[in-house]
């Protein structure tokens, strides 16, 4: 029978999710981006902190290439305003009042 470790498959994933936390409505939102490699999260972003942090050496390495992008970086920090409170503004009917 085939190895069923993924690892040995010579299969690799890389995946973003973007997360929209809202806290007492809108009040309180956070917005954080996990990047992750074969089911290791290597970086993230987290608007409370507002930089990418570096979760392996490759991850840190990748934040400090991120982090020197001012207008990328801007964008990052921008969007818990601009994707969450946007969206929960749109769906929040749908959604949250059902």
């Amino acid at each position: 029978p085939p190895d069923p470790c993924p690892a040995h498959s010579g299969v690799f994933q890389k995946m973003v999710t973007y997360e929209c936390h809202f806290i007492n409505g809108t009040e309180r939102v956070r917005y954080v981006v996990r990047n992750v490699y074969n089911r290791e999260q290597y970086a993230h972003f987290d608007s409370d902190v507002g930089v990418y942090v570096g979760d392996t050496p490759y991850g840190e390495m990748q934040a400090r290439q991120w982090n020197s992008q001012q207008e990328f970086m801007e964008y990052k920090r921008a969007a818990a305003d601009t994707i969450c409170r946007y969206n929960y503004e749109v769906f929040g009917p749908f959604s949250v009042e059902r």
